[in-house]
C-alpha cells in the first residue's frame, strides 16, 4: 500500500511550497497549452507519464494545463520555476528552458506514486493536489559519478540513471569512462584503445589479496551511442560530464598502446586488480599528442561546459626510473620527476580551455594547477579549502560522505563494498557544503556536491541502484535547497520510498551477487 499525498514527500523539498484545497484531474480529456519555447518541455511531460497513464495529453490553445517559458522571470534563474495547482488548472512556467524540465519533474512527484511506474496502471485518479510552489536551486553542481571502466553497463542503463538523476533534480552524470581497468570511448585513430584496452582477462575478487573470478570482462560504447546518450540526457536537463584519466590510471591504454608508456619494450594486460596502478604514460610529445587526440575526440562528442582529466593517484615511480623523463624534467627547470604530474596537468588542461571549456581534476596535495581548474575534492576537506582560497572552483566529492561505493551499513546482508567505514544515510546528507576556514569569499567557489558509484565490487544495475537510493535522495535534497534539517527531510523520504518502489529500484533488499557470464568482445 502506497502512502498517501504525495505533496508531503516531495524530494528535494520545493524552496516554497504552499497546500491549498482541492484537486486537478489528468484525465483523456486534458490538453497542454504550450507557449513558444516550452515545447521540450511538453514533449518530456508526455514521454513521462505515458507508460503508466496512458495519457495521450495533446496540444490545444485552450488547454487548462499551460506549460510556459517567460524570459522575463529573471528571479527564478536558470533553473527556477513556478507551479501552481489549482482544480481548474495548472500554470508551470519559468524563465529558462531548465526551469521548465525541473518542473515537469516536480508534476511527477505531485502525481500518486504509481504514476512512475513504467508499466499501465488501471484504476488510478490521476490527480494533482492545488499547491503554490516557487522553487529554485541553491547549487549549480548536483551530480552523481558512475563508473563504467571498471564494470562495463550498457547504453540501455545509462539512460536509466539519467531518469533516475533527472526525477530528484540532479543535474550532471559523470561518466568514468577509462582507467586501468577497461576503456570504454572509442577515438577512430586509436582503435586498439577498445579494441584491446576495453577488455580484461579477469577481475580481482574483494579489495586485496590474489584471488580472482576467472571470467573475461569488457565491453565499450560506439560514437553513436554516447551522443545518443548526450541527446537523451539533454532533454532531461542532465549533462553528460566526460572523464579521460591521464596521466595515471592508464594502464589499459598501455596495453593497447605500448609506446605510451615509460618502457616501450614492455607489453602489458589491461589491469586485474583493484587499487593503484604504477604504470602511468611517458612524457614525450607523441604522448602529449595522443593525449590531445584523445580530448579532441571527447570534445567532439561530449558539448558539456566541463571536461574531466583525472589527474589523482599518479605514482611518479616509472618517471623516477626513466631517463627521458627525468631529461624532460630538466629541460622544463622542473625540481624532478615528481613535478611532472603538475607539468603533465597543465598541458592537458590548457588544450581543454584553448577549446573553450573548463577542466576538471580530483584534487591531489601537492598538485599546482592553472587557476581555470575546477577542483574535486575527495580526500579530505582541507583540500576543497586549499583550492578555494587559490581561485579554483570546488565540487565537494568527500569520500566521506558521497562515495556510494562505501557499505550503507555494518550488516551481514550488505554486498560486497570498498575498504572504509560505512557511508549512511545520514553521512551523505551531511555532506560539507562549504569549505572550512577556506576564508571570505571561498564559500562562493563551491560550485555543488556529487555523488560517486565507483564499481570494483559492483556488476550489475541492482547493485548500482541498491548503493545509489535511498543515499542519493539525501544528497539531492543537500544539493538542491537542504534547509528543511533531517528530520524533516527523513519524514519526507519514508513517502518518497514508494516512488522508488514504483520505478523498481531495489533500495531496501541487498542484490544477490552473480558470476558475470564469460563475453566475448566485440
Amino acid at each position: 500500500m502506497f502512502p498517501s499525498r504525495p505533496e508531503q514527500a516531495l524530494v528535494p523539498l520545493p524552496r516554497k511550497l504552499s497546500v491549498r484545497g482541492g484537486h486537478f484531474r489528468l484525465d483523456a480529456g486534458t490538453r497542454l497549452r504550450v507557449t513558444p519555447g516550452a515545447g521540450p518541455a511538453a514533449a518530456l511531460l508526455r514521454t513521462l507519464l505515458a507508460p503508466a497513464t496512458g495519457l495521450a495529453l495533446p496540444a490545444a490553445e485552450d488547454g487548462a494545463f499551460v506549460l510556459a517559458l517567460d524570459p522575463a522571470l529573471t528571479g527564478l534563474g536558470e533553473e527556477g520555476y513556478g507551479l501552481t495547482v489549482s482544480r481548474q488548472g495548472v500554470l508551470l512556467r519559468a524563465g529558462r528552458p531548465a526551469g521548465l524540465l525541473r518542473g515537469v519533474q516536480t508534476v511527477r512527484q505531485l502525481l500518486p506514486y504509481e504514476a512512475l511506474s513504467a508499466e499501465p496502471v488501471r484504476g488510478v485518479a490521476w490527480e494533482l493536489p492545488a499547491v503554490e510552489i516557487t522553487d529554485l536551486p541553491r547549487h549549480p553542481w548536483r551530480g552523481s559519478l558512475l563508473d563504467v571502466a571498471r564494470h562495463f553497463q550498457p547504453v540501455s542503463y545509462l539512460r536509466r540513471y539519467v531518469d533516475l538523476l533527472a526525477l530528484h533534480k540532479m543535474n550532471v552524470l559523470h561518466l568514468h569512462l577509462t582507467d586501468d581497468q577497461g576503456w570504454r570511448m572509442p577515438v577512430p585513430a586509436w582503435p586498439r584503445l577498445t579494441e584491446v584496452g576495453g577488455w580484461r582477462a579477469e577481475s580481482m575478487i574483494g579489495p586485496e589479496g590474489d584471488r580472482f573470478d576467472g571470467v573475461p570482462h569488457g565491453g565499450s560504447y560506439t560514437t553513436a551511442e554516447l551522443r545518443q546518450l548526450v541527446a537523451y540526457a539533454a532533454e532531461r536537463g542532465v549533462t553528460v560530464l566526460p572523464e579521460i584519466n591521464v596521466p595515471g590510471h592508464v594502464r589499459a591504454a598501455l596495453a593497447a598502446y605500448p609506446e605510451l608508456g615509460n618502457d616501450p619494450a614492455r607489453r602489458l594486460g589491461v589491469w586485474t586488480r583493484w587499487g593503484v596502478c604504477e604504470n602511468v604514460l611517458g612524457t614525450g610529445d607523441h604522448v602529449l599528442e595522443f593525449v590531445r587526440a584523445v580530448l579532441d575526440e571527447v570534445l567532439d562528442v561530449f558539448p558539456s561546459p566541463h571536461v574531466h582529466i583525472g589527474g589523482d593517484e599518479c605514482p611518479t615511480t616509472e618517471w623516477e626510473r626513466s631517463p627521458a623523463a627525468r631529461a624532460r624534467a630538466a629541460r622544463k627547470g622542473l625540481t624532478g620527476p615528481r613535478a611532472l604530474h603538475s607539468w603533465f596537468l597543465a598541458r592537458t588542461a590548457g588544450h581543454v580551455t584553448r577549446a573553450g571549456r573548463r577542466p576538471v581534476v580530483w584534487a591531489e596535495d601537492g598538485l599546482a594547477l592553472p587557476p581555470e581548474v575546477t577542483v574535486m575534492s575527495w580526500r579530505d576537506p582541507a583540500h576543497a579549502a586549499v583550492a578555494a582560497r587559490r581561485g579554483h572552483p570546488v565540487v565537494q566529492v568527500d569520500h566521506r560522505s558521497t562515495y556510494l561505493d562505501y557499505a550503507r551499513g555494518t550488516g551481514p546482508e550488505e554486498p560486497p563494498a570498498q575498504v572504509g567505514p560505512p557511508v549512511d544515510l545520514r553521512a551523505v546528507y551531511g555532506v560539507d557544503l562549504a569549505p572550512p576556514d577556506a576564508g571570505p569569499g571561498a564559500a562562493a567557489r563551491v560550485l555543488g556536491a556529487q555523488a560517486q558509484v565507483w564499481t570494483e565490487f559492483v556488476r550489475t544495475p541492482a547493485h548500482i541502484e541498491y548503493l545509489a537510493f535511498p543515499r542519493l535522495c539525501a544528497l539531492a535534497e543537500r544539493v538542491w535547497d537542504g534547509t528543511s534539517g533531517w528530520p524533516d527531510f527523513a519524514a519526507r523520504l519514508t513517502g518518497h520510498t514508494a516512488r522508488l518502489d514504483a520505478l523498481g529500484i531495489p533500495h531496501a533488499t541487498p542484490p544477490t551477487q552473480h558470476r558475470t557470464p564469460a563475453t566475448t568482445p566485440r
